[in-house]
């Protein structure tokens, strides 16, 4: 390859390793030409798949700021950069290695650190985003439904002229009266009770002898 080619091809290496949320360096020998296109379809339009030269490779991952073991870089190698949903990619490497045991998964990237085959494999068994996302929509939905039937149940009976049962009304209690007024109303109490009280004339012996 010439040196301008090569050039290109970090170049190009060093993006997709900026770029991919992912990586996931493979082992291809023995596969088809056939065989390739599968993967790639299974992988969808979101992951590059490609065959690379391992020093070109090694350079690249230099460049992006990753840290690339030795190891994933023995034999042929093949990356593919997941530019979508990670797990998705996995499952399809998974799916994809069990009816074509040529492929070899070697390990690589997610969020910024080396992972393992068996830690590849234990992110394609957890639920991608859009199960996680459709079963929130069914638990929303269920909720909306009940909240609904509950709504249509209470209409029914107010147009059948079904007694509903009303909420219970809320007693506000009236503010305490000021230490004025209950002072006054004490006094006034006082005054009323003071006048009703009988006058008794008092009898003198002079009164007596007027008589």
């Amino acid at each position: 390859m010439a040196r301008p080619d090569k050039a290109a091809a970090v170049a190009e290496l060093t993006e997709d390793f900026r770029t991919a949320n992912a990586t996931v360096l493979t082992e291809y020998r023995g596969l088809s030409v056939t065989s390739m296109k599968q993967l790639r379809r299974a992988l969808g339009s979101t992951t590059k798949y490609s065959v690379v030269k391992n020093t070109l490779t090694k350079i690249a991952a230099k460049d992006a700021g990753v840290d690339l073991s030795p190891d994933l870089l023995q034999g042929p190698s093949a990356v593919a950069f997941i530019k979508g949903d990670p797990i998705n990619a996995a499952k399809s490497l998974r799916d994809f290695a069990k009816e074509n045991p040529f492929l070899i998964i070697k390990g690589g990237i997610y969020e910024g650190k080396a992972i393992t085959t068996a830690e590849l494999m234990e992110l394609a068994n957890l639920e991608s985003r859009e199960v996680l996302l459709a079963k929130l929509a069914g638990a929303m939905k269920g909720s909306l439904a009940k909240a609904a039937r509950v709504f249509d149940a209470l209409r029914i009976k107010m147009e059948a002229g079904a007694p509903v049962v009303a909420a219970a009304p809320v007693v506000v209690e009236a503010p305490a009266a000021p230490v004025e007024t209950a002072v006054e109303a004490a006094a006034v109490e006082t005054e009323v009770v003071a006048d009703a009280t009988p006058v008794v004339e008092e009898v003198t012996p002079e009164s007596e002898e007027k008589e």
